[in-house]
């Protein structure tokens, strides 16, 4: 499994793992929003703490959930990224659309 659903207190965390590439990034995408579909939550976290890899999947991965959540009046929260994957979002201008924090920070 690449990616592991937590919800509680209308915050539905998603537990991102291993590589985030086209084929994987399609999996996560229908779990996430098949579980935020159900939870309607006030908040999305995706966690990257155990993400090895990324490729531009990922960004679209990000912008998609942001793209959800705004529809459902949410925000979304981009944590425990590793630097080289923080630097990817923030080059990709992320940080105009979800709070990005680094590693071991919390949003």
């Amino acid at each position: 499994m690449s990616v592991r659903i937590y919800l509680a207190e209308e915050i539905l965390t998603a537990q991102l793992f291993g590589e985030i590439d086209h084929h994987s990034a399609r999996r996560m995408r229908e779990e996430i929003d098949s579980a935020a579909d159900r939870a309607r939550p006030e908040r999305m976290v995706m966690d990257f703490r155990d993400v090895t890899f990324m490729d531009s999947s990922g960004i679209g991965l990000v912008m998609g959930r942001w793209a959800l959540m705004r529809e459902m009046g949410g925000e979304l929260f981009l944590e425990n990224m590793p630097g080289h994957i923080q630097k990817v979002m923030r080059l990709a201008g992320l940080e105009k659309l979800a709070n990005i924090k680094a590693g071991g920070q919390k949003a």
